[in-house]
């Protein structure tokens, strides 16, 4: 970051969180949509503020995505089963617990899925 650091707990924009993490602005954007979970404080003119939970959950889901090799959509019920069980709630079987293994021909399916939803928009 340019500047002085800034505190450990300190909200952070979406340019700095971009330079933090190595990921560009719109990648970010784009995950807001996807995953209910990462939700940055906006203020006026749709100014993003993210909190170090956020940033946190950030980094968590590049780190699902890009290193361990899951989905957009395993991402997204990894993170529900997640929240499920948080409340005491079991995971359903939409949303299996994140132990299930999940075979290469589901991983290109889910890959497939993806693809398919995004060229549909």
């Amino acid at each position: 970051m340019t500047g002085r650091a800034k505190a450990e707990n300190a909200f952070r924009t979406i340019g700095e969180v971009a330079e933090e993490t190595g990921l560009p602005q719109h990648r970010l954007r784009y995950w807001e949509q996807r995953f209910p979970e990462l939700r940055p404080l906006t203020r006026a003119g749709q100014r993003r503020y993210y909190r170090p939970e956020d940033v946190a959950l950030v980094r968590r889901i590049d780190d699902l995505l890009s290193r361990q090799g899951y989905t957009i959509r395993g991402v997204q019920q990894l993170l529900a089963s997640e929240a499920g069980s948080r409340r005491g709630k079991p995971p359903t079987p939409e949303t299996p617990a994140p132990e299930v293994a999940r075979g290469p021909l589901q991983i290109l399916r889910d890959h497939l899925a993806a693809a398919l939803d995004h060229d549909a928009r």
